[in-house]
């Protein structure tokens, strides 16, 4: 069968089907750029009209206003869609009388939001603070319906010297104990990990069954990280996996001359030599670097759809386009070699 971006793809044992291409909504929050409300749902009721019906939040997203987008063009569908957001992190504002904890260290994965709402982040991965984030981003989204949580922004690269205490509240505070409560309870289908570094959910793994992780920049076209080890434990453990961040903070999107993004920040030569090699076998073939990059993901076998995200209709469409793209199987390995020998 031939795989297209609204073909419906199994999540674990959850009885949801996802489309093969899934929506996140980074952008929407102002990602690098200012996304205006009404291109914003433009862009949302495009993705629904094409047929994509995985939609993906996060109340970090703009500070919360990707939920409010999302949950706005939802709400009028027909309900045959699956929704997710995220946990661990609580909004709040600053106020005469009440005390905050202190900053936490700037997060190297966190780029800022251009025009994000004015709330403040407080991280909170424990019991209270789970089922508190699950509340409140139903009524942002204005719907009590979430079908998958994922426990967002765990690991020592975005906590550093914080990541014992968070882990803590995840494990021994009772984080993971309220996922299951509301799995039991029929609130959500399932849960897991949200993520731009692979081993967390490894080690969460060891502490809980898991039904789906998202899983950004580690497994492209350009960064294999997760590859060799953790795609095949999440196959045989059982756990779905969507892959997010495909084009690498949009290096592998970009022409030539556009902007050169790798994990956040700006690419170093390295990097960009990488890409062009790349390039070069995809200009042999006469396909977009971006189509190849889109679908590499999904010959793995552990790989349950890919999400991506877009600021306008028009760049939806074009990610549907390169996704349906039809790439001849002997590219694959053209590229295997041509990143080899780039380094």
């Amino acid at each position: 069968m031939v795989l297209t971006a609204t073909s419906r793809r199994k999540i674990a044992s959850t009885g949801l089907e996802v489309t093969a291409l899934g929506i996140g909504s980074a952008p929407l929050g102002g990602l690098y750029a200012d996304v205006p409300t009404g291109q914003a749902l433009d862009m949302l009721q495009s993705a629904w009209d094409l047929g994509i019906r995985y939609f993906d939040a996060a109340p970090m997203y703009g500070l919360t206003r990707s939920e409010h987008l999302v949950g706005q063009v939802l709400r009028e569908q027909d309900g045959s869609h699956v929704l997710s957001t995220k946990v661990g992190r609580l909004m709040t504002t600053e106020r005469a009388g009440r005390k905050l904890p202190p900053e936490p260290p700037k997060n190297p994965l966190d780029p800022g939001w251009w025009n994000g709402l004015p709330f403040r982040e407080v991280f909170d991965y424990s019991y209270d603070g789970v089922m508190r984030s699950y509340d409140d981003s139903q009524q942002r989204l204005g719907t009590n319906r979430i079908d998958i949580l994922y426990v967002h922004d765990i690991g020592r690269i975005t906590h550093a010297e914080l990541h014992d205490h968070h882990w803590g509240a995840l494990t021994k505070g009772g984080g993971f104990r309220a996922l299951q409560e509301l799995k039991s309870a029929g609130d959500i289908h399932g849960f897991g990990l949200g993520v731009n570094e692979w081993e967390v959910i490894r080690d969460a793994l060891e502490e809980t069954d898991l039904d789906v992780s998202m899983l950004a920049g580690r497994y492209s076209l350009l960064d294999r990280d997760a590859g060799e080890t953790f795609l095949p434990l999440a196959q045989k453990r059982g756990m779905s996996l969507v892959l997010a961040g495909v084009y690498n903070s949009g290096i592998l999107a970009a022409g030539r001359d556009g902007r050169k993004k790798f994990n956040y920040a700006d690419a170093d030569p390295k990097v960009v030599a990488r890409v062009e090699a790349l390039r070069a076998v995809c200009d042999d073939y006469g396909v977009p670097l971006a189509a190849a990059a889109i679908r590499f993901p999904m010959r793995h076998p552990a790989a349950t759809c890919v999400v991506i995200g877009a600021k306008t209709a028009a760049q939806l469409r074009q990610n549907v386009e390169w996704f349906d793209t039809d790439l001849p199987d002997s590219i694959w390995v053209d590229l295997d070699t041509a990143l080899a020998k780039a380094g």
